[in-house]
């Protein structure tokens, strides 16, 4: 009997990328697969739930809050295919190695790839663990394999679980009280009331006006410039001046007693005095030195901050760039991991990276700066977990200059923003001399002005030669860190060149941009690495906040559904609340208590307080509005609310020209109650009519709205008095606005228009819409060649094209917008790109074409989430398409591959026993 071959070593990573990488650093006897992320999650919709479940009353939620809250998960319809791949894969291997991310969601996909899989208990099984995707980071993990950290797993099982509770709870409130389609987030939900109280310290704001005066000095090395600081008046102390500091930002009244303020008359006079006045005197003098010290090498949070401030990335833009980085690129040949694992709070170097980051040092700069002993860094972020290190190249001596021919620019910008911090971090501190003069003048009537100029001259760059903030070329950008002055001596007299009063007006506060919010959620405790760039991904694709350049606006809406949460869930949107479940989730990681319990208490209480259930099944929340006050005019109040379309102002009790939509341009501290007023106002007295309806003599007017321009017929008294929603037409996309003369709107104005009826009495109709110009019959459609056929076609011609079977568009070739140029991956057919088609944004490497989903930003898709994309469909098309030969050759053996699923995922979902370690 011939002896049985032996089998390989398997070992499953979340994606194909990381999966390339690795299979080029091992020999045959291994085989490396990708389980393409989780395989596994709870139910999104009811069609997920198993038959055999779908009556118990508590699998909307997706977990049995019945029976110790065991998670229901399922095998998701798109990552059916790629269990089966590791299915087969195993048939042949021998051992199986767990490789996913060394973090807790990592942990969480390796146990649920065992659950999937269910190897023979004979089977060794492996997770190994790594921070960097080279080959003796490899090799160091098969070295060192572990079991799968149980607690590690029960940790991200409970914040999944309480993510499903808190948002299948409250979301549905939302949807009464507000509008349909919104959701609540145990994270989200808080970062959105950060947004909100800036946005509430904007609108409390009261500005205020002050001045100062400006002198342009003369000594013999040169000129500068000096600030009046203090005025000297007869019998009183000198007084500084007031800054923008100085004023209560509610009353806008000055709020430092101590401080001077100078009004723009009293400022006038004073120059007009003091032009004239003799001698200008240095009357101090002060030179300092001083250090400046390098920041430490990245983190997840400060690569987000540095990503958005100095390349203008998204967090999301970031974090997926770096992914790549972290996987693979292929350098001539060699396809090697760039960075570190990119996902960390730690600060720490590995002995090896130091000792290199020194070498390199001395390479490149010289040895004068380099310190004496390799810079180590402790985490100063509050509940710092998971011990990788900080975001650091994998070799240092890969300088940006050399890789750059294999990256893509964005992947270069990013590496070069890596690789100078590492670097910069383990040099010397910049030396400084801070130099500060004080220069006074007296006027007339024993009144005496003190004029402030300071300068820095760096005395040793140190490390601002490898890390200048938003330069390109350190040695070019160094003169900019200096702002020097001229030899200055202890009462030296100075030349007057000139002198002016400069207004001023204090400012509200800043808003948000990305970089500061991910800097506030990490200062708060709230979210981890991991969850940062989808926190500021998911509160802007569901419409809470919108950006203007670099800022977040929360909108209307947010404003309403956190007036909701704030009045009856104020202390679930309270961030020590949110930070102090943080802290429960890594006592949960640490093995220090119970998952089940923490989730227990959350959702049912503890007896001294109530859960969320019972707090929402007993809640009685008024629908929210933002009261703006009373119209000046007829003292009826004036308020936001949030309708079916999105928010508008109302006055009174509603009804005629009491009701005005809000554009989307207004952000919420720009509406106060005047320019509500003003909207009503406008309302009232419509613009123009471009044309008149015939049937009706109504006004057609012309409007620009959030998803393009359309024609609007203008509503009757009682249509607005019952709230009705307005006929509306959107242009076609090959009509621009000046195009439309008022013929062509009354037109328009006839669709969607009833052609007539077929023999068989079914109705035909044309129409425009999203997809173009169609004729429509029952639930048949078809594509119409332009607005005007769908305006003037008769019933036989479109019965006629209506007849005909549809055309493939297979063949026809149009002019794609590339949106981006993401690169390529092994398999496929050439470059890929994001594309804008006429269905919307879609992937393709000029073969195979995957749409976007729904609400996914272009510009924030990666060549992994691309790749992935493409080969889920393509290897979902030819599964659409069995109705040839190869369908027809073997139905009875797919029909048991699919009875011999129905165990397996009976079992995966009663994992009762492993839940409730």
């Amino acid at each position: 009997m011939a002896a049985k071959k032996p089998g390989k070593t398997l070992i499953i990573v979340e994606s194909p990328a990381k999966a390339k990488t690795i299979s080029q650093f091992l020999g045959p006897e291994y085989r490396v697969e990708s389980s393409y992320g989780h395989v596994r999650d709870l139910p999104q919709s009811a069609k997920d739930i198993p038959s055999r479940l779908r009556d118990r009353s508590w699998t909307r939620l997706g977990v049995n809050v019945d029976e110790g809250f065991e998670p229901l998960y399922i095998v998701p319809d798109d990552k059916k295919k790629h269990v089966d791949r590791l299915k087969d894969a195993l048939k042949t291997a021998d051992r199986l190695l767990l490789a996913t991310d060394e973090d807790r969601e990592g942990e969480s996909i390796s146990w649920h790839v065992l659950q999937v899989l269910k190897p023979e208990k004979s089977m060794p099984i492996g997770r190994i663990v790594f921070h960097e995707v080279t080959p003796e980071a490899i090799q160091e993990a098969l070295r060192n394999p572990r079991s799968v950290d149980e607690d590690l797993v029960r940790a991200q099982e409970a914040r999944r679980v309480l993510d499903r509770l808190y948002g299948y709870s409250l979301s549905p409130l939302l949807w009464k009280r507000v509008r349909p389609g919104l959701s609540a987030g145990r994270v989200q939900s808080v970062a959105v009331r950060m947004l909100i109280e800036r946005e509430r310290e904007r609108i409390a704001f009261v500005s205020s006006r002050y001045w100062d005066l400006e002198a342009e000095l003369q000594v013999a090395d040169g000129r500068f410039k000096a600030k009046l600081l203090r005025v000297f008046k007869e019998g009183v102390g000198g007084q500084r001046l007031a800054d923008g500091k100085a004023f209560d930002p509610q009353t806008g009244k000055l709020a430092d007693k101590n401080r001077y303020l100078l009004l723009e008359d009293e400022a006038e006079t004073i120059v007009g005095a003091a032009r004239d006045a003799k001698p200008w005197r240095v009357s101090a003098l002060e030179k300092v030195p001083g250090q400046q010290k390098p920041a430490p090498p990245f983190t997840t949070s400060t690569l987000q901050q540095e990503g958005n401030r100095k390349l203008r990335f998204s967090s999301r833009r970031t974090m997926d760039i770096a992914q790549q980085l972290y996987e693979g690129v292929d350098l001539q040949g060699e396809r090697i991991g760039l960075i570190t694992y990119m996902r960390t709070d730690s600060l720490t170097l590995s002995e090896r990276a130091l000792e290199q980051a020194r070498q390199v040092i001395v390479g490149a700069y010289g040895a004068e700066y380099l310190p004496p002993a390799p810079i180590r860094y402790k985490t100063k972020a509050k509940r710092a977990q998971e011990a990788h290190e900080a975001i650091r190249p994998t070799d240092l001596a890969r300088r940006p200059q050399d890789v750059r021919p294999f990256l893509t620019p964005e992947q270069a910008r990013l590496y070069e923003l890596i690789w100078k911090r590492t670097i910069a971090s383990q040099m010397l501190p910049a030396e400084l001399e801070r130099t500060s003069a004080e220069i006074s003048v007296e006027l007339e009537g024993g009144k005496k002005l003190v004029f402030g100029a300071s300068g820095r001259r760096i005395a040793f760059p140190g490390f601002l030669r490898a890390y200048v903030e938003g330069a390109d070329d350190p040695d070019a950008e160094l003169d900019d860190q200096e702002s020097l002055l001229p030899a200055l001596s202890l009462g030296q007299e100075t030349g007057l060149e000139k002198l002016q009063a400069l207004g001023h007006e204090t400012r509200p506060p800043y808003r948000y941009t990305e970089a500061s919010l991910v800097k506030k959620l990490e200062e708060e405790g709230i979210g981890r690495p991991s969850t940062y760039a989808s926190i500021l991904s998911t509160i802007q694709d569901r419409g809470y906040v919108q950006k203007r350049g670099n800022e977040l606006i929360p909108t209307f809406t947010a404003f309403a559904v956190n007036m909701l949460l704030e009045k009856q869930f104020a202390d679930l949107v309270d961030p020590t609340f949110t930070a102090s479940m943080e802290d429960d989730l890594d006592e949960v990681a640490a093995g220090k208590s119970s998952w089940d319990a923490l989730v227990r208490e959350f959702y049912l209480g503890d007896g001294s307080q109530l859960g969320l259930a019972q707090r929402v099944e007993e809640s009685e929340v008024e629908y929210p509005s933002l009261l703006l006050g009373s119209d000046p005019a007829s003292g009826e109040s004036v308020e936001v609310k949030i309708g079916k379309y999105g928010p508008y102002v109302r006055r009174g009790e509603g009804g005629t020209d009491n009701v005005a939509t809000i554009p989307d341009s207004v952000a919420p501290d720009e509406l106060d109650l005047a320019a509500a007023v003003q909207l009503l106002k406008s309302k009232g007295s419509e613009k123009e009519a471009l044309a008149r309806d015939e049937a009706t003599g109504r006004g057609i007017f012309l409007q620009k709205g959030r998803f393009g321009d359309y024609l609007e017929l203008e509503q009757s008294d009682e249509e607005k008095s019952a709230g009705d929603k307005p006929r509306r037409v959107s242009l076609p996309q090959d009509l621009k606005p000046e195009q439309v003369t008022p013929e062509i709107a009354r037109k328009l104005m006839l669709l969607p228009r009833q052609i007539g009826h077929d023999a068989e009495g079914r109705e035909v109709s044309s129409a425009i819409g999203r997809f173009g110009p169609y004729v429509k019959r029952g639930d048949e459609f078809r594509s119409v060649p332009s607005w005007q056929d769908a305006c003037d076609i008769s019933l036989e011609d479109a019965i006629a094209l209506l007849d005909k079977p549809k055309e493939s568009r297979r063949g026809q070739t149009r002019e794609k917008a590339v949106l981006a140029e993401l690169g390529t991956f092994e398999g496929a057919a050439g470059p890929v790109q994001v594309l804008a088609g006429r269905y919307g944004p879609y992937v393709s490497d000029g073969e195979t074409h995957a749409s976007l989903p729904k609400g996914k930003d272009p510009a924030t898709v990666g060549i992994e989430e691309a790749q992935a994309l493409i080969e889920a469909r393509r290897s979902s098309a030819p599964a659409a398409k069995k109705k040839g030969r190869a369908a027809k050759a073997a139905p009875k053996p797919a029909a048991k591959t699919a009875a011999a699923k129905k165990p397996a995922a009976k079992k995966s979902a009663a994992k009762k026993p492993a839940a409730k370690k």
